[in-house]
């Protein structure tokens, strides 16, 4: 049974999860599942996956063939849904029962296909699954938060090579999402705008670290990027939980991700890079749509690595300055 720990120095909490363990690919590197043979994300083998708890289908039963999308519990989860959220004491150290939900979303049918290769409107179907099942996992009272995340390519901890994300929900509030929500509230409270809204703002008007844009979405290089070619995504119009965004919002979303993947792929040849999804917390009062807070995407590319200096000062030392790096992706021609 999972178990989440917290460092009682600087208050964060880690997942220990055995389960996960379990994966033969934890601690080594086999090739790439084609040459074993089998994937169990492709279509006809549904019977190698938890059986499915969302997918779009035109076609065949539930749990066969006929998917677009295809959502299902994972099969080595860092988290369950099953049993009591109990906190304990243990000692000087503070433990809690591992309860949440962890899942996969197979985002293709295609095996051969990665994220950036999807059309706007197969993102599009993406980006749904992701809210509905979001709009099912807050309603369990036992969950605080949920992070979408995608690891693409072996370099950002993808194990297997068929294109997926995963969501976890959580009991609790991930450090970086309160620190987040911490500084967006500051500025707030100071000068009573959020912060996200005054970054897509100041952007659009400056436009050196503007990638894209369309009527209702913008992708941008950040102010202090923690790494080469790190790109943000965010609604123009304000929002602070992604599983209320309109159907409008998620169809400028889909054509803004596709064109920021398809530069990212061109630029840098196809590199491995991580995915992460930052909406609002759920099931506190009052937080569900939040005045400072604003949902969007983070993109990090993997392109350098963390060394010691990173892990030891929590200062991230990056070679690429933004407006360089935004004006380069403006340039690539990615259709």
């Amino acid at each position: 049974m999972p178990e989440l720990r917290k460092d009682p120095i600087v208050g964060r909490w880690v997942i220990i999860a055995p389960e996960r363990a379990q994966r033969p690919s934890e601690f080594s590197r086999p090739a790439p599942s084609p040459s074993r043979g089998l994937c169990p994300f492709c279509p006809g083998n549904e019977r190698y996956t938890p059986g499915e708890v969302l997918a779009y289908r035109g076609a065949g039963a539930p749990n066969g063939p006929g998917w677009t999308v295809r959502v299902f519990p994972n099969r080595y989860p860092a988290l369950r849904v099953e049993g009591r959220l109990e906190r304990e004491g243990v000692g000087l150290y503070d433990r809690m029962a591992g309860i949440g939900a962890h899942e996969v979303v197979v985002e293709t049918a295609d095996h051969g296909k990665t994220m950036a290769d999807l059309s706007a409107a197969e993102l599009l179907s993406v980006l749904t699954a992701w809210r509905d099942r979001i709009l099912d996992l807050r309603q369990d009272g036992r969950l605080k938060s949920i992070m979408v995340f995608k690891n693409h390519g072996e370099a950002a901890g993808a194990t297997l090579e068929h294109s997926h994300s995963q969501l976890i929900a959580l009991p609790i509030l991930p450090r970086h999402v309160h620190v987040e929500l911490l500084g967006a509230r500051r500025h707030f409270e100071f000068k009573e705008r959020c912060i996200y809204c005054d970054i897509v703002r100041q952007e659009l008007a400056d436009g050196a670290r503007l990638v894209v844009q369309n009527e209702s979405s913008l992708a941008i290089a950040p102010w202090a990027p923690r790494g080469p070619f790190e790109t943000w995504i965010l609604p123009r119009e304000h929002g602070s939980s992604f599983e209320e965004a309109t159907a409008g919002q998620l169809e400028g979303l889909a054509d803004c991700l596709r064109a920021t993947l398809r530069r990212l792929d061109v630029a840098l040849d196809r590199p491995a890079l991580n995915l992460m999804l930052h909406t609002a917390p759920f099931n506190e009062p009052g937080e569900r749509r939040l005045p400072h807070y604003h949902w969007h995407l983070e993109l990090m590319p993997i392109v350098s690595r963390v060394g010691g200096f990173e892990w030891g000062s929590g200062f991230y030392i990056n070679p690429t300055p933004p407006e360089e790096a935004a004006e380069f992706l403006r340039k690539v021609h990615a259709e």
